[in-house]
This record gives structure tokens, sequence and C-alpha cells, in this order.
């Protein structure tokens, strides 16, 4: 063999090598792009679940709303997210046809995904042909041909599960398992987040003998209004003498003290402001965008006119008159006069209350306490509206 061409094959293997090293370092910079490409998506996905939990909005939008997400950003088929409420298994958010809904909230009782929920790993499955159908399918041949089933567990606790399918066979084979993981856990910790504001959302009810709003409603949908405003004012008051109309009298007047000094006060201030039964004799006051000087000289005639109150089991007493009018003017009290009044026995509420500013973005229940504490600790003969 010739020295050139010698040179030649060697020319040949160098560049090869050179080619070869270069394919290599090639493939390790685009890897690495694709992995950075990726992670920035990842970081965009989590962005948009931060602004998605922060939205007003309720927690079943929000849910939706990550599904959404979800089945965009990583261009999944079919996205369905299933939460245990700790009676029956619910569909948060889904883009299946609800015809399908049944078998999507009945995977639990699926054997190869009742081995996935005790063991807390995902399970992949997948028909190797057409005509073949997933094991948990009934009546849906044509829809899903792959799937990977995720059981979702907050604090070790199971809460329900994550299924994410395709309409081709083995379709999720070569699926970066490590990326799916991270949107589970990101699933998983909007709903850790969301569920203080569920939780609150249940809790909001209507009390049976004002039909005012409860303390929940304050810090859900109350707060939205409230935080509307910079500033605003939060007065609390009680009906410092109800538990000694229960006792002297009856429950029951003292439960119509609360639903008629409710009723006064309802029907006396704007329904710009937001009126609460905070909790038993407690009320609150949310002057929504008002500062704590320009609510006292109301605050102190409603409290003057609430007092002026005459209130019966019935209702209340205005016009006539009481065996102690009758008895002041020297007017003979008959045995029928003393019965009559007996029946409409009444009682006249005594209020305290204490004003407080709330400033947006701080501790609304932080500065509830404050209010609770003092008219908890304040003096029983106290007349002052006090600002603290």
């Amino acid at each position: 063999m010739s020295i050139p061409v010698i040179v030649g094959i060697l020319a040949l293997v160098v560049l090869v090598i050179v080619l070869l090293v270069y394919n290599i370092n090639l493939h390790g910079k685009l890897q690495k792009f694709k992995n950075i490409k990726q992670r920035i998506a990842n970081l965009n996905v989590v962005q948009d679940f931060m602004t998605t939990i922060g939205e007003d909005t309720t927690v079943d939008k929000k849910i939706k709303r990550i599904n959404d997400i979800l089945i965009d950003k990583y261009e999944i088929k079919y996205s369905t997210i299933v939460v245990f409420d700790g009676t029956e298994y619910i569909i948060k958010a889904s883009n299946v046809e609800q015809k399908h809904w049944d078998s999507l909230r009945s995977l639990q009782n699926v054997d190869m995904f009742k081995d996935s929920i005790s063991s807390a790993t995902p399970k992949y499955i997948t028909v190797n042909k057409e005509g073949e159908q997933l094991p948990y399918q009934e009546s849906e041949f044509g829809r899903a041909k792959a799937a990977i089933f995720f059981p979702l567990y907050i604090d070790n606790v199971y809460i329900g599960y994550w299924i994410i399918e395709s309409g081709t066979p083995h379709d999720f084979d070569n699926v970066d398992t490590t990326i799916l993981e991270k949107i589970k856990s990101n699933i998983v910790s909007v709903l850790k987040t969301v569920a203080h504001q569920k939780t609150l959302e249940s809790m909001v009810r209507q009390d049976q003998f004002t039909g005012l709003q409860s303390e929940a409603y304050l810090y859900g949908e109350g707060k939205k209004i409230i935080d509307q405003f910079t500033t605003s004012t939060m007065c609390m008051f009680k009906i410092i003498n109800l538990e000694d109309i229960n006792t002297e009298h009856s429950r029951e007047l003292g439960n119509s003290v609360v639903t008629e000094v409710s009723k006064y006060i309802s029907n006396n201030i704007s329904d710009d402001y937001i009126f609460i039964r905070y909790m038993g004799p407690k009320f609150v006051i949310a002057f929504s965008g008002v500062d704590t000087g320009s609510v006292a000289e109301f605050l102190n005639d409603l409290k003057m006119n609430v007092e002026s109150l005459k209130i019966t089991k019935d209702g209340l007493l205005t016009k006539e008159k009481t065996t102690d009018d009758l008895v002041e003017n020297d007017i003979l009290v008959t045995d029928e006069d003393k019965k009559e009044q007996k029946e409409k026995e009444y009682a006249e509420p005594i209020l305290n209350f204490v004003i407080s500013s709330y400033y947006k973005g701080t501790g609304l229940e932080e500065v509830l306490r404050k209010l609770e504490s003092y008219l908890d600790n304040a003096d029983v003969n106290e007349t002052e509206i006090n600002n603290i």
C-alpha cells in the first residue's frame, strides 16, 4: 500500500474521529439546551400555578385552571384530577367528556390502581394494538389507548389521584417520568395551598337567628371587598347584657334581642358595608374605605338608638304602655294589666363598641382578635366607643 493511500486513510480516520467528537459535543450541547429549555418551561408552569393560586376566585375554579395549564403547556391529550373529600371521589377537573366521568372517578376500585395507591407509585398502562381497551374502560374503546395513574398524597395522607391519557398506544413509553413527577408534586402543592381557602368556603354559613353571614365569610368573600380599599375601619360590638337576659328572663327572649338588634342595624347601615355575626353576642361591621374618625358620631347615634329599643319574645315593643309607665303616671294597675304585661315581658339591649383601623395587606384576623380581647376584658359599665 502506497504512502499517499495510507496518509489518505489516516486522514479519513482522523476526520471521522473529529466528526464523531463534534457530534458527541453537539449532542451534549443540544441535550443541555433541551434541559435548560425544559427547566425554563417548568419554571413558567410553576409561575402560572402560583398566579392561579393568587387569583380572586373559588378553589374549584383554580383547580380547573391548573388542569388547563397542564394540558396546554405539556400537550397532554387528556388530564383528570380526582379528589377524595372524605365521603366520595369527586372529579375536580377534567377535559374528558362528562359521560366518561363515572369510570374516571372509580379508578381506586381497579386492582392495578389499588396497588399503585398502596405503594404510592405511578402506574403506566397501554394497549398494544387497535381494538384493545384499557382495563378500566367500559364503553370508550376509541378514546384512550395509554394512561399513567398518579396517586396523590398530602403529608403522607392519600387524597386522590391524577391520571393522564393518550389516544395513541405506547404514547408514554419514552416520556420523561421525572418531569411528570415534578408536575404531580406541583399539583399536590396547589391542592395543599388551596385547602385552607376551601375550608373557609365550606365554613361560610348564614346565622339562623339573624340571617347574617358568619365570621368565615369575613375572611373569604368579605376580605375581597374590604381589600379594594387601602384603609378601612373595623368595628366590633357586643350585647353585654345578653347573658343576663337569657338568665333572668329566657333564652327565647335573648334570641329575640339578638334578632331585633341585628335587624335594626342592618336597616340603618349602608349596603356598602359588611355586617356579620362574629360569635355569640359579638358582631362586626366593616366600614370599607372609611377612616375611624368618620364613623364615631354615627356609631354613637346607632348605640343610643339601639339601646332605646324594648324587645319582647315576639319582637319590638313600641307603642304599648308598660306597667312601669302606668305606675309612674299614678294609673291603677289591674291584675289583667299585669297578666298582659307578663306576656309582653321585654328587655333593653346594652351595647359596647370598639373600633380599629385595618390596612390592606395586613392580618385582618389579628385586628379582630384585638377587638374581641378588648370587649371581653372591658368594664361592664363602659359606655364610650373606644378606638384602639
